[in-house]
């Protein structure tokens, strides 16, 4: 694979830009062209695709794309370019940390069904050319899981290159400005290099990761230059609200991406609406309580995808309870009692992964749980797990037995963590909202981080999930667990 300089080399003059120091080649102007090269081999893959798989099956029609089909699908690619840009499918990666192509897909499907049928519909009614539904409806097809699946590789070999790294810094060394550092340190998937922080009066506190703070907010510009900085995070500085204002208007001028930490983070989900009362912005949270067809379209999709999902992995389902069995003495299925939605019990099926008498050996390694806070269970290398169960938590194959608690509602696809009762009665007061939906297969939490998210941010995230939940999100969190389900976990 040829490495990134070279790439950005040919890049540069492919697009003309003048040669420059590697060192200012920006996250946004990488990824901005790798996936536009994306979005145009994606397209044409797909139009090749669709004249191929028809032709044997269209008789004395069966030759490949007239010159006039082809000739208006390079006419039209710039329009899809467009497009795209319209939907803004190329600024996000720089705008936003966490941005992925699963929370995409929503976009980019509306965007090329819209397309596909506009282009078939132009092309018939100037007589330019016959539309043919079988290769359009193929074309629409392929187009999505190629440029979807063109998209997530463009990230992901722009991930590993030094470019995609920014150097960013904090502005505000307090509580909040420390918890997002933590964060950061914690997910260098990211791709953010954090430098330190910036405020006044901090006193001797102790910073996390012994980061140092930089100089005081009047240093702020000096430093962003000296240092290359590209990200600029405000979180709660000691200063007043003036000063703030002014210190991110004096940024105006220099390229850096600039994120706000609200007042009420607590409260704001990724999904918040603005909107404003004479020019002044709100945001506006949703109701805290979903609708009975909010309710209706999340247990429909629940449904549909458990089953299909039962059916589908029926073979696998049956290869691993075989093989548990043999692995070790005891049952393939393994049961346990969490608490469910609005105060009810459930068992959570999963496929056993521990030695029989896991349960009863319990307090034997309590000195080894690697959360200080006691609520919360978690033994690196458990020596109760099994060879074979190490095997199935890495890629979370113990927990397909929960598609049936799905399907008989006793737990969603995507929701709150299912806590087993003796970690529930710590939640308290407004958390327990977090109990208004069923417990999911996945979630916020399973996404960012499983059992490594400390007690207080999983039942916040919880929280945010169930008062801002919309399907469009369910979506983006399933689409999301597949690459962390191929990308394992640690035990």
């Amino acid at each position: 694979m040829p490495d990134a300089t070279d790439v950005l080399e040919a890049l540069e003059r492919s697009f003309g830009v003048p040669a420059r120091s590697k060192s200012r080649w920006r996250r946004g102007w990488l990824i901005r062209r790798l996936l536009l090269l994306a979005d145009v081999v994606g397209l044409l893959a797909a139009f090749i695709a669709a004249e191929l798989i028809w032709v044997p099956w269209q008789g004395h029609r069966g030759t490949f794309a007239t010159h006039t089909e082809v000739l208006l699908f390079i006419c039209t690619m710039p329009l899809w370019v467009v497009a795209a840009k319209l939907y803004g499918l190329y600024d996000k990666d720089e705008e936003r940390t966490d941005h992925s192509t699963g929370d995409e897909v929503i976009t980019f499907l509306h965007m090329i069904t819209l397309g596909a049928w506009l282009l078939a519909a132009g092309a018939w009614v100037t007589g330019v050319a016959t539309p043919d539904l079988p290769k359009l409806v193929t074309f629409w097809f392929f187009a999505l899981v190629l440029v979807a699946s063109a998209r997530a590789s463009v990230r992901a070999y722009c991930r590993r290159t030094p470019n995609y790294v920014q150097n960013t810094i904090v502005i505000g060394a307090g509580t909040v400005g420390q918890l997002f550092a933590r964060k950061i340190l914690q997910h260098p998937e990211y791709g953010l290099n954090l430098l330190g922080f910036v405020d006044r009066d901090t006193g001797d506190e102790q910073t996390v990761g012994g980061l140092p703070v930089l100089g005081s907010p009047d240093s702020l510009t000096s430093l962003i230059q000296e240092l290359e900085v590209e990200r600029v995070i405000v979180a709660f500085p000691q200063t007043s609200t003036s000063e703030t204002l002014g210190l991110i208007y004096s940024l105006s001028d220099e390229n850096v991406q600039i994120d706000v930490v609200p007042q009420l983070y607590e409260l704001v989900g990724a999904g918040i609406g603005i909107h404003s009362v004479e020019g002044l912005p709100l945001l506006g949270l949703a109701p805290f309580r979903l609708s009975s067809s909010s309710h209706l379209l999340k247990r429909t999709m629940d449904i549909c995808v458990s089953l299909l999902g039962l059916v589908l992995f029926a073979p696998v389902l049956l290869g691993i309870a075989l093989a548990v069995r043999l692995d070790s003495r005891g049952p393939a299925i393994f049961s346990q009692v969490r608490r469910g939605a609005g105060e009810t019990v459930f068992r959570v099926l999963k496929f056993r992964t521990m030695s029989a008498d896991a349960d009863d050996r319990k307090l034997d390694f309590a000195h080894l749980n690697k959360h200080l806070d006691p609520r919360m269970f978690k033994i690196e290398d458990d020596p109760r797990v099994t060879q074979l169960g190490r095997f199935l938590r890495r890629y979370n194959l113990d927990e397909l037995p929960q598609l049936i608690n799905v399907l008989k509602g006793e737990m969603s696809l995507v929701g709150p963590r299912p806590l087993i009762l003796d970690e529930d009665q710590h939640v308290q007061q407004w958390a327990r909202k977090r109990l208004d939906l069923k417990p999911g297969m996945t979630g916020l939490w399973q996404v960012l981080g499983a059992s490594s998210i400390p007690f207080e941010d999983m039942v916040r995230l919880d929280y945010l999930y169930v008062t801002t939940w919309s399907l469009s999100e369910d979506v983006r969190l399933l689409l999301r667990t597949i690459p962390v389900v191929f990308r394992g976990r640690a035990d």
